[in-house]
């Protein structure tokens, strides 16, 4: 570990890193002899910093014996389809189009009760949202279609949705195997015969068992779960090792599987250990049984590797799709946090709290998409925080997609001064940390582009007019990305677990990898993305699938035998003031033409910018 220790102290004094990768270099063709299995271990919610030998012996063991990517990053904002979406294509979220968990559609969703602002973690979603958009919601090609489309074994198992995300158009389950929580129940993705009689033939089950008690979020008189997520997630890692690779080493053909923990994300957004209290917030034992879940299922899936004789050919990256922070719910300018609601502590943000606070500073009413359209009361708020904003809910002026950490404004009719207006009243609140702008909208004082943020590009999707970035700030722990706390739009409580904020605690994700493929006890200190991981997949497996878009990782080749390290500039880039004298801030580090985004938001009220820092710092 003191080598981690020298390279993390190097990160947070150094702005360039020399090294001799040539610009060419990232079309070049595989240099590899013979094919080798790639798996992609997506641990969800793990934070960047929160793995010792303590806390997760194996996750630790791959880090410290392959390579380890200290300077990672999430893709912002930092919500799991959305970093599944970077993961499954190697794009980021301008092309992929999935901006958040949940988006705006104009359509109405029938799988999602008829609402236009979808929450994607659903197969039958996934589906319709597909056929909305010409097909194929991403419009880009996934590792794992481009890997079955070559002939390799593919399979996709663990967390509803983003497992699917990645081949969600092989939905008849024939040739790539999705084992989620809906496998077995209506809406699910089928299991093969073929699959269906060896799952038998271990005895295994042929639905998903439920979450059980790992559910149970709780409301804000009730604690939340104080249990991790075993039963699920056993059956999802013994179909794995049991079954999976099993079938796909049986083919005689290099595969490609993704396996997705829910663990610790589920636990953290729902622990009970901390109710209406930001301590311990997501830092109390029922997270450590999550992280320790997470880390025994890497464990087995590696002595699965070792049984079946995979190990010297199969390359493993193990990543998180975001960082993790603990829900504040407290304001001292909403006029949302002033109102009463039956179901909320007094002086507490509500769910749909933007929506709320920008409706009463515009004077327009409110309507609830999960609610049929219907028009909320005076001393009501969003069931799940999304609302449509205007006179008419089928032609809404504003649309709210919130989400946690960070909500999405969709403006239909593109109107500027809309948008100038709306700005105006999110500068006024203190929850608030950072805007950005569709570049349709010209320069509006107070805020950055999304093109800044990789937000604008060949998306399919409707892009967000304004995506708002809420405040985020330390805790009191060693290392601050472990404890950071966020305002977040949704239905948790304080002191629950939420990401997708622009603070560091939740882009600084965790990433690290081994195989024949990667150099040995390596520390790599150049920034890495999850677009990085789904480009770098490709590149291992020998897949070069068009691309409609131009938003595009790059291969992590200094983490390969042979490679240097390339040029890393850091920038801080500024708003021009608004009349509050706020102005958002950007630190990125850029490799090349990829950007990675350190953090964002007004100094002050974003982790990540009070100080000088680079990505490599606590």
């Amino acid at each position: 570990m003191s080598g981690v220790v020298r390279i993390l102290a190097m990160l947070a004094g150094t702005t360039a890193l020399v090294a001799a990768l040539p610009a060419c270099a990232k079309n070049a063709a595989p240099r590899r002899q013979a094919q080798h299995n790639v798996i992609l271990v997506v641990i969800d919610g793990l934070r960047g910093r929160i793995v010792t030998p303590q806390t997760a012996p194996e996750l630790a063991r791959l880090r410290d014996d392959g390579v380890y990517f200290p300077n990672s990053h999430s893709v912002f904002p930092t919500f799991t389809t959305a970093n599944a979406s970077a993961l499954a294509t190697g794009h980021q979220l301008g092309d992929t189009g999935d901006f958040s968990n949940t988006i705006y559609t104009v359509k109405p969703v029938a799988s999602a009760g008829g609402s236009v602002t979808p929450f994607l973690e659903n197969d039958a979603v996934l589906g319709e949202v597909d056929a909305q958009f010409g097909g194929n919601y991403l419009d880009e090609m996934t590792v794992l279609e481009a890997a079955r489309r070559a002939g390799f074994g593919t399979a996709a198992i663990g967390k509803l949705g983003p497992a699917l995300i990645q081949d969600h158009l092989a939905r008849d389950g024939q040739k790539t195997v999705i084992l989620d929580d809906s496998t077995g129940h209506e809406g699910g993705i089928p299991l093969s015969a073929d699959v269906a009689a060896k799952f038998t033939a271990a005895d295994l089950p042929l639905v998903t068992p439920s979450r059980g008690e790992n559910g149970k979020s709780g409301d804000f008189k009730t604690p939340g779960t104080t249990s991790a997520n075993i039963t699920q997630q056993d059956y999802f890692i013994d179909a794995a090792t049991k079954v999976v690779l099993p079938a796909l080493k049986a083919r005689g053909r290099p595969f490609a599987m993704v396996f997705w923990s829910r663990d610790p994300d589920g636990t953290q957004h729902n622990q009970g250990d901390s109710l209406n209290a930001l301590t311990p917030g997501i830092n109390g034992p029922s997270t450590f049984a999550a992280i320790r879940n997470a880390d025994g299922d890497l464990g087995k899936l590696r002595a699965a590797l070792d049984a079946l004789g995979l190990t010297d050919t199969t390359d493993i990256i193990v990543t998180s799709d975001h960082g993790f922070s603990t829900i504040s719910k407290q304001s001292a300018s909403s006029p949302a946090a002033k109102a009463s609601y039956g179901d909320v502590p007094a002086g507490f943000l509500p769910p749909g709290f933007l929506a709320l606070d920008i409706a009463k500073a515009l004077a327009l009413p409110v309507f609830d998409p999960e609610a049929r359209n219907a028009r909320l009361a005076d001393d009501a708020h969003p069931s799940r925080g999304n609302a449509l904003l205007g006179p008419d809910p089928a032609r809404p002026q504003i649309v709210v997609a919130a989400n946690g950490g960070s909500d999405l404004l969709y403006l239909p009719a593109k109107d500027r001064a809309l948008a100038v207006k709306t700005i105006e009243a999110l500068l006024a609140q203190d929850y608030v940390s950072g805007i950005f702008v569709d570049d349709v909208f010209g320069v509006i004082p107070g805020t950055l582009p999304l093109s800044a943020i990789n937000l604008k590009g060949h998306a399919a999707t409707p892009t967000p007019s304004i995506v708002v970035n809420f405040r985020s700030e330390a805790g009191s722990c060693a290392i601050a990305t472990n404890c950071q706390i966020e305002v977040a739009d949704g239905t948790l409580q304080q002191g629950q677990g939420m990401h997708g904020s622009f603070g560091r605690g939740d882009t600084l994700n965790f990433t690290a990898a081994i195989g024949p493929d990667f150099r040995v006890r390596f520390v790599d200190p150049v920034p890495v993305s999850n677009a990085d991981v789904g480009q770098t997949m490709l590149h291992l497996l020998g897949l070069r699938p068009p691309a409609h878009g131009y938003l595009i990782g790059r291969v992590f080749r200094e983490a390969m035998p042979g490679f240097g390290l390339p040029k890393v500039r850091s920038v801080t880039a500024r708003s021009t003031p608004a009349a509050s004298g706020l102005r958002t801030t950007l630190r990125y580090q850029q490799v090349g033409t990829a950007r990675y985004l350190d953090a964002g938001g007004f100094a002050g009220r974003t982790l990540g910018l009070d100080a000088e820092t680079s990505a490599g710092r606590k």
